[in-house]
C-alpha cells in the first residue's frame, strides 16, 4: 500500500495489501482519513519505551506477522502501556500489548465463547478467569496504519485472569470487544523481531508465570529421589562397611616421632573414612595426630584430635565431662591404597592417693611427682599446699585442723607415710596406649537422607514463594482472592 501525505506530502507505504481508513503520517505525525485524504489532527509520536516499528516482521509460534500501527494508552496522569498491531500474509489481526517490560500476546475471540461474562467468574474454554479490575484508557500517542477509524474517547478494559492467560473486555461508547491474551517471554519477543534491547521489567504482570513450574518441578524431584533410593538401594546391596585399619599405638613408640601403619586398600566411589579413637584418660587429656597418605598420589590429608575426660566433686555435687573415645570422619576418600602417619602424647603424670579421703568426705591428700603435698577441703574447695611432710605437721591452719579431726589423727605425716605402700600407680601414668580403628564407610544414609531433605525443602519453599507472588500480582486489584491487610 502507498499513500502520500496531504499535509506534508510524504509517501507512507506498507508491504501489505488490506483496506485502512487512517495512518498516521510518519513525516508530520499528522492523523490522515484516507476517504477525504484530509488531514483530521496532529498526534503524539510513540517514542517512550517503543521497541519496534512499523512495517517490522516478526514470527510468533511460527506465524509471520507485521508490525502495521503502535498506539500508547494512557491511564490516569503517568501509566501507560503500548500495543503494537500486527497483521498476518491473511490479513488476520492479533497484538503484542506491552506495560511495565512484561508482555501479552493477544487475539480477537468470539464473545460468545466467554460464559457468564457478567460475573466476576466467567469461563472461557473450560477455564475459569477472576476478574481483575476495569481499567479506563485514552489514546495518548499513535502510528502506524488504522483498518478503522480511532477512537479518542475514553474507553474501558475490564480484565479476567487466569494464571498466564486472561480475557479483556475493550468497550467504548460504540461498541465492545473481547480479546484473549497470553504472556509471552521477553526472550520470545526478542527472538521473534531480531533486536536487541527490550525495556527492563518492574513489579509483577498481569500474567506473568512464577518463576518456577511448580508442576514440572514435582516430577523433576520425584524422578530424581526416584533415582536417588535406586542408587542407594545398588550401594547397600553391592557394597559394605569394612574395617580397613585397627591397631594399639603406644605412647611410648611414637615419642618424638611418627609410626606408618601397614598399607590397606579402599576401593569403589569416594565416601567418608570413620575413625574411632580410644585412651584411657582420667582427669587428663592425650592427642593423636593422623595423616591420611594416598600411595598413587602421595597426596596427604591431616587430622589431629583430642580425648578429654574430666570429673570432681565440687559444692556437694560430683561432675564429670569428655569421653575416652572419639569419632570422627575424614570425608570425601577416593579409592587407592593408603597408610597412616602416626603420632600421639598424653598429658604429664600426678602422683595422688588412691582413696586418701576422710571417713567424712570432707578432706582430700594428695602429692605430685615432686612430693609436694596438697590438702582440700573438699566441701569449701580450698586448697593448701607443703613442700613436704614436716611442714604439714607443723602447721596449725584451719584446713589442717580439719583434715586431723576428719581422719581422727594428729599425726598426718605417719598417716601419709602409712598410706605410701598402698598407693596404686597414677591413672595418668597408667594410661600407655591410644586404640586407633578406620573404617571405610561406602554404605551411607546420611548424604542419602540430606539430599531427599534439601529437595523438600526446595518444594517447600517454592510453594510458599509462589504464594507471595500471586499476592504482589493480585495487590493492585479490588477483587484480589488474598486475604488484604
Amino acid at each position: 500500500m502507498h499513500y502520500v501525505c496531504p499535509a506534508c506530502e510524504s509517501e507512507n507505504t506498507l508491504d501489505l495489501t488490506f483496506p485502512i481508513e487512517e495512518y498516521v503520517c510518519k513525516t508530520c505525525s499528522h492523523l490522515i482519513d484516507v476517504a477525504g485524504n484530509k488531514n483530521i489532527k496532529h498526534l503524539k509520536v510513540p517514542t517512550e519505551n517503543v521497541v519496534l516499528d512499523v512495517g517490522q516482521k516478526g514470527k510468533i509460534e511460527g506465524v509471520e506477522y507485521t508490525v502495521v500501527s503502535i498506539i500508547v494508552k494512557k491511564y490516569g496522569t503517568g501509566i501507560f502501556w503500548r500495543e503494537y498491531s500486527l497483521k498476518d500474509s491473511k490479513g488476520n489481526d492479533a497484538f503484542l500489548s506491552e506495560s511495565d517490560g512484561h508482555w501479552v500476546f493477544i487475539t480477537s475471540m468470539h464473545p460468545d465463547d466467554f460464559k457468564g461474562k457478567n460475573s466476576k467468574l466467567p469461563t472461557y474454554l473450560g477455564r475459569t478467569y477472576r476478574w481483575y479490575e476495569n481499567t479506563p484508557c485514552s489514546i495518548d500517542a499513535a502510528a502506524g496504519f488504522f483498518d478503522e477509524h480511532l477512537d479518542f474517547s475514553i474507553a474501558t478494559y475490564k480484565e479476567y485472569v487466569n494464571g498466564t492467560r486472561m480475557i479483556s473486555q475493550e468497550k467504548t461508547s460504540k461498541k465492545s470487544q473481547y480479546f484473549y491474551g497470553v504472556h509471552i517471554s521477553r526472550y520470545e519477543v526478542k527472538k521473534a523481531f531480531k533486536i536487541q534491547n527490550l525495556p527492563y521489567y518492574t513489579g509483577i504482570g498481569i500474567v506473568q508465570p512464577y518463576y518456577f513450574d511448580i508442576r514440572q518441578a514435582v516430577n523433576i524431584f520425584c524422578v530424581a529421589a526416584l533415582m536417588i533410593c535406586l542408587l542407594q538401594l545398588y550401594v547397600y546391596t553391592s557394597r559394605t562397611n569394612e574395617t580397613v585399619f585397627a591397631e594399639t599405638i603406644n605412647f611410648a613408640d611414637v615419642k618424638d616421632k611418627e609410626l606408618v601403619s601397614k598399607s590397606f586398600t579402599l576401593s569403589g566411589g569416594s565416601a567418608p573414612l570413620k575413625v574411632s579413637a580410644f585412651s584411657g584418660v582420667d582427669n587428663s587429656w592425650a592427642n593423636v595426630q593422623l595423616s591420611l597418605v594416598n600411595e598413587n598420589t602421595n597426596e596427604v590429608v591431616y587430622t589431629s584430635k583430642d580425648i578429654e575426660q574430666y570429673h570432681g566433686y565440687e559444692d556437694g555435687e560430683s561432675w564429670s565431662e569428655g569421653s575416652q573415645s572419639e569419632d570422627f570422619n575424614l570425608c570425601g576418600v577416593s579409592s587407592g591404597q593408603y597408610h597412616f602417619l602416626i603420632s600421639a602424647e598424653k598429658e604429664g603424670g600426678i602422683l595422688s592417693f588412691s582413696g586418701l579421703t576422710s571417713p567424712d568426705s570432707r578432706v582430700m591428700i594428695s602429692r605430685d611427682k615432686s612430693g609436694t603435698i596438697e590438702v582440700t577441703d573438699i566441701f569449701k574447695v580450698q586448697t593448701q599446699t607443703f613442700a613436704d611432710e614436716k611442714m604439714l605437721e607443723k602447721d596449725t591452719s584451719q584446713v589442717i585442723r580439719l583434715a586431723k579431726t576428719s581422719f581422727g589423727t594428729q599425726k598426718l605425716d605417719s598417716l601419709i607415710n602409712a598410706e605410701a605402700p598402698k598407693l596404686t600407680t597414677d591413672p595418668i601414668s597408667s594410661n600407655t596406649y591410644v586404640e586407633l580403628k578406620a573404617t571405610w564407610l561406602p554404605v551411607s544414609f546420611w548424604n542419602f537422607g540430606f539430599i531427599l531433605f534439601i529437595m523438600i525443602a526446595l518444594f517447600v519453599a517454592m510453594w510458599i514463594g509462589r504464594h507471595f507472588f500471586n499476592v504482589n500480582k493480585w495487590k493492585n486489584s479490588s477483587n484480589t482472592p488474598y486475604a488484604t491487610s
